[in-house]
């Protein structure tokens, strides 16, 4: 008992175990804080990563891709099929994306992927991040006619109204080009002499409207050079460009089919959100996203097709929805459209058999399978010497970017562990000072008959109940600051002038922490076993110390 009394004597009346247990304090509430907030962000980055990926992904290397895919899902569901929970086919191909934005051409180099998109959302969480209510349950190709601002307050006008207005005023804009065009036409001819023409109407000019070509009353043509409007798009569609409902101007010596744009879209494409779009600054430091198109405007893509000589596919498609997940390596290269049209537009359908091509199977096994185990059987059955496929886990794709994060996390925790380290140090010095100083007590408590390992207790008891007491408290700390940092964040914010995460760079609006309890036991487990380690040497000491040498001077 007396043990006890001393201990938590000493601890009211020393103001130096005060710094000794501060030191505990702050490393333990710092190792909760970093690993909290390093726990977050891995779980964000790896729900993001898996929501992105599928668990197992077959790609083809080769041009062409691999034919009759449900040949090749047949022979999986042999191998693997109790547990696989679903499955998808896609096409991946490289391209260049092309955005008309106020008279100028902005290229973007992506990742352009023909999706199911029946079968896409079975294997990955694509659908989630997609802008429009709507296309998060039931992803469709399909411009929607409003509510792209619902999920994104200030998102600018966008839809089938957007591109209704939009083409409007661009037809009001070309007929006004157009007139001014015929005025200086005219004003060309009356200039040299030439009378002016009339029809039968008492108008100077009849045009036909299309690409700039005018007609006199007597039937002959002249083409004249037409001129694009300002941040229009591109001109409409010429011979073979595949149209809405399949319309095609088939023939040599077709017409160009005339395509609204008020009434029309062209193929339905989701571009990535960083593809058409930054993030800046305005002048009161507010972040500020900038579009350089939206739902409802058409873009073209330029891709290579899938024979053996590959030419390029200029296509023109209309922007439906756009695609944010948080992930700029994903946000920023890919682009999404109907997986049988870009096989159409690839030549990937052969015209004969009607079989298919495609570039990936993208597998999502059921809950608790080996992913390990399938991708190895798969690579048994598909084996790389005799098929161009690269059979992988989503792990396997993420490697380096997973390892990176889990070695920063080890290396961050064995640095900040050697806080609690030096307050250990603190604790060892202290201790000596204070058997030195305590000399004749220990003496005295030994001339009455106190063992040495009763003596040697009350030390370790002291560095247990420092241990105990500083872990207490950081962890009371850590957890409320890990609580409400994203309030303090505000706070050092307002105070610096500077952002602790700047959202133009990181894509979250709150700090994302996860509290392990499995992570605060073992930090409070560790703390109290440093300082109680600590305190190991001095007690020693002072139950070595023999009570006539203690008491010699004395």
């Amino acid at each position: 008992m007396y043990r006890l009394l001393l201990c938590f004597r000493y601890l009211r009346t020393r103001y130096i175990a005060l710094a000794s247990i501060i030191s505990v304090t702050l490393g333990v509430a710092t190792l909760i804080v970093v690993n909290s907030v390093m726990a977050g962000f891995s779980a964000e980055m790896h729900e993001r990563l898996h929501g992105l990926a599928s668990d197992i992904v077959i790609e083809c290397h080769a041009s062409g891709g691999m034919p009759d895919p449900e040949a090749h899902l047949e022979e999986i569901n042999r191998i693997a099929g109790d547990q696989i929970e679903g499955s998808s086919v896609s096409v991946h191909v490289p391209s260049m994306l092309g955005i008309d934005f106020n008279g100028q051409l902005i290229t973007h180099h992506v990742n352009l992927v023909g999706i199911d998109s029946k079968t896409y959302d079975n294997v990955s969480q694509f659908g989630r991040y997609l802008l429009h209510p709507q296309n998060k349950t039931a992803v469709s190709f399909d411009l929607r006619e409003e509510g792209y601002d619902e999920a994104r307050p200030g998102f600018p006008a966008a839809g089938w109204e957007y591109r209704r207005g939009r083409a409007r005023m661009e037809k009001a804009w070309e007929a006004e080009q157009e007139r001014i065009r015929q005025m200086s036409r005219e004003a060309a001819r009356l200039a040299s002499g030439q009378p002016p023409r009339a029809n039968t109407d008492n108008q100077l000019i009849e045009t036909s409207g299309l690409n700039g070509q005018e007609s006199s009353s007597d039937g002959s043509a002249n083409a004249e050079p037409s001129f694009g409007g300002p941040s229009i798009g591109f001109d409409g569609p010429t011979l073979g460009t595949v149209l809405p409902d399949g319309l095609r101007a088939e023939g040599a010596g077709a017409q160009p089919v005339e395509f609204d744009p008020e009434n029309e879209q062209y193929p339905g494409i989701i571009l990535g959100i960083s593809t058409c779009s930054n993030k800046t600054r305005d002048a009161e430091g507010n972040v500020v996203d900038h579009y350089y198109c939206r739902p409802g405007d058409d873009i073209r893509m330029m891709f290579p097709n899938a024979s053996d000589n590959p030419k390029v596919v200029n296509q023109k498609f209309t922007v439906v929805d756009l695609y944010e997940s948080g992930m700029s390596e994903y946000d920023s290269t890919f682009a999404f459209v109907r997986l049988d049209q870009l096989q159409d537009f690839r030549g990937m359908i052969d015209p004969i058999s009607g079989t298919t091509s495609v570039t990936t199977i993208q597998l999502k096994l059921v809950e608790g399978a080996d992913l390990n185990a399938v991708r190895d059987a798969l690579r048994r059955r598909f084996p790389p010497d005799t098929y161009a496929y690269s059979i992988q886990t989503w792990r396997d794709m993420q490697g380096p970017l997973l390892a990176a994060v889990r070695l920063e996390t080890t290396i961050l925790n064995i640095l900040l562990f050697l806080i609690i380290a030096v307050a250990g140090f603190g604790i060892l010095a202290t201790f000596f000072m204070i058997v030195v100083e305590k000399t004749r007590d220990i003496g005295t408590l030994k001339a009455l008959g106190a063992s040495g390992s009763g003596v040697m207790s009350i030390f370790l008891s002291y560095g247990l109940l420092l241990g105990i007491v500083g872990s207490g408290v950081g962890l009371i700390g850590g957890i409320a600051f890990v609580r409400n940092i994203n309030e303090i964040a505000s706070v050092i914010e307002k105070i610096t002038g500077q952002e602790v995460f700047d959202p133009t760079v990181y894509y979250f609006t709150e700090i994302p922490t996860i509290l392990n309890p499995f992570t605060l036991a073992w930090v409070m487990a560790g703390a109290v076993a440093i300082a109680t380690t600590a305190s190991v040497l001095p007690a020693l000491r002072a139950a070595r110390m023999h009570p006539v040498a203690a008491l010699r001077f004395e």
